[in-house]
């Protein structure tokens, strides 16, 4: 696990919770299905002050933390990812959820030895962007890239995208910011 020591510190427990959860959602079938909704919700986690606090409140009975997941996930995602944050909710760990969820897709990727790129959008991409952005990204780190989209409203326009220490800034911002920068103001 080194790799996953230099992401993470010190924190073994963040990699081995995520190491379990890949284990339950690869013997299921539906490891990419579950990878996909996992990073989704702890990123809405992060993004959302009420909700983190909703989940992570520990003096909230942890049935009703559980019931509210099941609520905001409902049918849109896979029993297994409701199971596994579920899972983690009991465990003590919803604070480290989001960790927990970026050593997943970490794990995941690298056992199909592509790189991950965590993708910030002011909107949901497409099907087609996402796939183009992906071949681009390739392109430019000589390795096979799987994007993590996060509807960030923050962003306002276009893409800000990180793949290990890299960072792809294509929002509109930063492009305002460069022509800023070239008129001399």
């Amino acid at each position: 696990m080194p790799l996953l020591d230099r992401i993470f510190g010190k924190s073994g427990a963040i990699a081995g919770y995520a190491t379990a959860l890949v284990a339950v959602a690869e013997a299921e079938g539906v490891l990419g299905r579950v990878e996909d909704e996992l990073f989704a919700f702890a990123k809405a986690t992060d993004l959302n002050p009420q909700l983190r606090e909703a989940v992570t409140d520990q003096s909230l009975p942890v049935d009703n933390r559980q019931a509210l997941v099941r609520d905001i996930l409902g049918e849109r995602a896979h029993p297994v990812t409701i199971t596994l944050i579920s899972f983690v909710i009991e465990s003590g760990r919803a604070r480290d959820l989001s960790k927990i969820a970026d050593a997943f897709v970490q794990i995941a990727a690298t056992s199909r030895e592509h790189a991950v790129a965590e993708v910030r959008s002011a909107v949901p991409l497409t099907d087609k962007q996402r796939e183009r952005l992906e071949q681009a990204l390739s392109r430019a780190t000589g390795r096979a890239v799987e994007a993590k989209v996060i509807v960030d409203p923050s962003v306002v326009g276009g893409v800000i995208a990180r793949v290990d220490d890299l960072v792809f800034d294509g929002s509109v911002s930063s492009r305002l910011e460069d022509a800023k920068q070239a008129l001399g103001s």
